[in-house]
This record gives structure tokens, sequence and C-alpha cells, in this order.
């Protein structure tokens, strides 16, 4: 199991009360269709019986039962805390975000709601797609994270949310860096500027990997513009901040080419003409 699904059920099982009765009620054949008439708790536990044992679509069958035909009982709310996990699990995000939704609107002050907001925000994030494509649910995980965050700090749904959202940061940033280096290869150099640039501007993908290289193409663009000063000032930033970084030893040698060799030189450039000094 996935990592971030077995952490679902984790906070799941510390959500929903677990002191319940399992009854014999296991062989109790799937809903049909038509309403019948049937104990809350036969219907609960049968649908609990069924999240155990993996069988996501018959869980969700019971406990949308449940939540039929007893709309305003506490097990109702438990059910659709069960349905949203089980839909995660078999990965109809769609529908876990729709039952994420309803419990949010029906029980907003509910001590539960942080695990629907936490859900809905996990269900974009592992539906995050790579930088070549679309970056729609990269940007709709980022906005639920930060909620998560915002709304409950200190919590363990605040924690893991922090994390992913420097996932999701890199991911976006990685998707400005792709477009960048189209437009450059393309010969639009002022397009890949500005994205370039924006992975540098944003406090948020400063933090991420994708900022050395970022540094490193400005001072590529930097030189084929014309703009020298501009580009030794990022290759001094890159050097600063970055000294140990292929992406600086790269920007050392193309400075250096064009008559501007930095003040610092890479790690591995300096210990070199340590030992063309000292030899041994």
């Amino acid at each position: 199991m996935p990592a971030s699904k077995f952490r679902a059920g984790l906070i799941l099982s510390a959500v929903v009360v677990s002191a319940l009765t399992i009854s014999a009620c296991g062989n109790r054949e799937r809903p049909r269709l038509a309403y019948e008439e049937r104990p809350v708790e036969a219907l609960y536990n049968t649908g609990y019986q069924r999240l155990q044992s993996r069988r996501w679509g018959d869980a969700i069958d019971y406990f949308q039962e449940v939540e039929r035909q007893h709309p305003y009982s506490e097990w109702s709310r438990r059910a659709i805390l069960m349905q949203i996990y089980a839909h995660y699990q078999s990965n109809d995000y769609a529908e876990a975000i729709a039952a994420s939704d309803r419990f949010i609107q029906l029980f907003p002050g509910n001590p539960s709601a942080p695990y629907a907001f936490y859900m809905k925000a996990l269900c974009n994030f592992e539906q995050i797609t790579d930088v070549g494509r679309d970056q729609g649910y990269a940007q709709a995980a980022l906005d639920g994270l930060r909620d998560v965050a915002r709304r409950y700090p200190g919590t363990s749904y605040a924690i893991d949310a922090t994390v992913k959202i420097d996932m999701v940061n890199d991911q976006l940033a990685g998707k400005e860096m792709s477009i960048g280096r189209y437009y450059q290869r393309a010969g639009q150099p002022l397009a890949a500027l500005n994205r370039y640039k924006a992975v540098i501007d944003n406090e948020a993908y400063q933090r991420t990997s994708h900022t050395p290289e970022a540094l490193y193409r400005l001072v590529e663009v930097n030189l084929q513009l014309g703009l020298e000063e501009e580009a030794t000032r990022n290759g001094a930033v890159l050097g600063h901040n970055y000294p140990g970084s292929p992406w600086y030893a790269e920007a050392y040698a193309l400075l250096t080419e064009e008559g501007r060799q930095p003040d610092v030189a890479p790690e591995g450039q300096r210990e070199s003409w340590l030992r063309r000094i000292i030899p041994g």
C-alpha cells in the first residue's frame, strides 16, 4: 500500500470511533438497489467488515445505505467518513472529493471535519501528473493543503500538508522550467527569461530543487541577450548559494569563456587549483 494511503488509513482509524460491536452479519448479501429497512448497526457493521476485507465497492454500498436510510443519525456521519476512505482506496478520487464536500457542508464544525478537508486535498495531490501536462490538480492540491495547514496548525494533518506543499511547489516550479526550456529551444529568449525568473522570484519556488538550474539558465539567456552584467550577477548568486552544484560549474565555465570569470570557483575546481600549486 502506498505510504499516503497507509497514512490515510491510520488517520481514519483515529477519527472514527472504534468501539463498535461487529455482529454476525458478515454473510449478509450486498444491498439491493431497492429500499429495504434494516437495522442501522447491521448495515454499518457489515460495511465496516467489507472495509477491513478491502472490498471497497461492497463497503461503499453498505455505507451509502446507512446514509440513505438514517440520514440524521450519528451512524450517517460515520458512514460518510468511511465512504471518503473507501473511494480513496479504490482510486475513485472524484467520488472521494464529493463525499468530503458533503461531510464539510453537513458537519463543518465536527471534530472530524479536518479529516474531510485533508482527504479532499490528498485526492487532488494523488492526481498530479508529470510536468509536461496540465497542472490543474497540482494547483487544486496546493490550495487545499494550504487551507488545511491554515485551519488546523499543529495537527498531524497540517504537518503532513506542509510536507506535501513543498512537493507540489517543486512540481509547479518544474512546470515553469519545462516551459522556459521550450521557449529557449524555440529561440524565444525573452519568454524563457520570464519563466526562469518566475522560479527565482517566487519565495515558495526558491526552496525547490529547480532553483540552481533556473539561475544557470538566467546566466545562459542573459549572455545570449548581451546582458553580461545581469548574467554575472545571476552567476554570483548561484555560486554563493550553491557552490557545489553542477549548475554552478557550468555557469562558471560559461562566464569564464566570456571573460567574466566569477570570483569564487566551483568547489571541485578549487581543489584542482590547489593540487596544481601543491602537487600531491
